[in-house]
């Protein structure tokens, strides 16, 4: 078959990821649970990707940071032939702790399984050469996947992880699509993201919850039918909200954990944005050190319990009391959109 030429696309996408697992609080509770293997595909694939390029590394890392993403995971990826870019995080459900498993092997899972569809896959339609004739159009290789045909896929994948044998996570998949600037989008739960534009937010996803503080959620329950698990919710991906929009020049988009949502107004999101932007910086520094400040940012807001944080008035709304910052994992993916022509 002939080497196929693929057209021009206009649009690319700059993007980085930050993330800090919660501080220690000095009685952590642990689980017999053992992290992925480092010879293991997913434990391999784990440590490339906390080992991304992050600017503030050393500034940020202090004595009680956590170095991996606690209970939270994410993953960026290449779409096929450069269609697109697919990316996104998980926040794996803490409850599951008190039932001896570790909930970050289900997020790292999932993550890995997204990724692993979304670098096969098309971002849009697969691209095939007109010039050629029928039978060598049916050689190209791939499918288009949306977010939330990703999200099944990779849930199937952790249902058959034998080294994943319970636990639950939120989800937020998207992919940019670098010939039409189209997002599109898949959120269970209460992580999500926003888009900004021109200094705004034009739009911001909505949190999915059975209740306060209870998010709707992925879950693979044990293989032992006699063993009883409390307060566990069963969702499934076709309850994820989807959404689509088209992304002009300019544009960021800011996923996020509800690490991050739960101590960061959408107001000190963008002035964090604002000013990371204007600094003499190539766009892949800028993207970097957006991610890297809106994680510090976070991660001092849920310290201070003098501040009133987006938890507070959220439980405060439900008539109950909280004080301060919610203590938490936190990941965020940020996107730069540029069109070249």
């Amino acid at each position: 078959m002939p080497s196929l030429v693929y057209p021009h696309r206009p649009f690319t996408f700059h993007i980085a990821t930050s993330w800090a697992g919660k501080p220690s609080t000095g009685d952590d509770r642990v689980t017999d649970d053992q992290p992925f293997p480092l010879e293991s595909p997913i434990g391999r694939w784990r440590e490339v990707m906390l080992d991304r390029d992050i600017g503030l590394k050393k500034k940020r890392r202090g004595k009680d940071w956590v170095q991996d993403a606690g209970e939270d995971f994410f993953y960026v990826q290449e779409m096929r032939n450069g269609s697109g870019a697919a990316f996104g995080l998980a926040d794996g459900v803490g409850g599951w702790i008190e039932n001896g498993v570790n909930p970050a092997l289900f997020s790292q899972s999932l993550m890995y399984h997204a990724h692993r569809y979304s670098r096969n896959a098309w971002a849009g339609e697969p691209e095939i050469d007109p010039t050629l004739d029928y039978e060598e159009r049916e050689q190209v290789e791939g499918w288009e996947l949306t977010p939330y045909h990703c999200l099944d896929l990779a849930l199937g994948g952790v249902l058959r992880e034998r080294y994943v044998q319970a636990g639950s996570s939120t989800a937020c998949l998207l992919t940019l699509n670098s010939s039409s600037g189209l997002l599109r989008s898949a959120n269970l739960g209460d992580s999500g993201y926003s888009i900004i534009r021109s200094s705004n937010v034009i739009y911001k996803e909505k949190v999915q919850t059975h209740f306060f503080n209870c998010p709707k959620q992925l879950t693979k329950l044990p293989a032992n039918p006699g063993r009883k698990f409390a307060r566990v919710c069963i969702d499934s991906p076709k309850e994820a909200n989807t959404h689509s929009i088209n992304l002009r020049d300019g544009d960021l988009v800011v996923a996020y954990t509800d690490g991050f949502s739960d101590n960061v107004f959408p107001s000190e999101m963008l002035s964090i944005c604002s000013l990371a932007g204007r600094k003499d910086a190539t766009e892949d520094e800028q993207v970097q050190s957006m991610a890297d400040n809106l994680i510090l940012y976070a991660r001092q807001c849920m310290m201070d319990r003098r501040r009133i944080s987006p938890f507070e008035r959220e439980a405060a709304r439900e008539g109950m009391f909280f004080r301060g910052g919610k203590i938490d994992d936190v990941t965020v993916v940020v996107a730069l959109v540029r069109e070249t022509s």
